[in-house]
């Protein structure tokens, strides 16, 4: 059986991290997992903050009306 502990923790100088608890047993084998809570409010932006932000496949915005007109032309075929 899978037991879970979760603690807080303040990283030390050097990053070293303490965990103490009674429910660990001296010699016990343990997978430790550390989720670093963000220090900027940069990871916090909304997913629409994204929006316009990456290159396009269009060079220009003509080239994508252009783009647009054949594909509606081949509609029409």
């Amino acid at each position: 059986m899978l037991n879970g502990l979760k603690q807080k923790a303040i990283v030390q100088p050097g990053g070293v991290v303490e965990i103490r608890s009674s429910e660990l047993p001296a010699g016990a084998t343990v997978e430790v997992i550390v989720l670093l809570e963000s220090l900027s409010d940069q990871s916090q932006r909304s997913l629409t903050s994204f929006i316009g932000t990456a290159k396009g496949i269009f060079a220009t915005p003509e080239s994508a009306d252009q783009f647009i007109r054949q594909e509606r032309d081949s509609w029409e075929s």
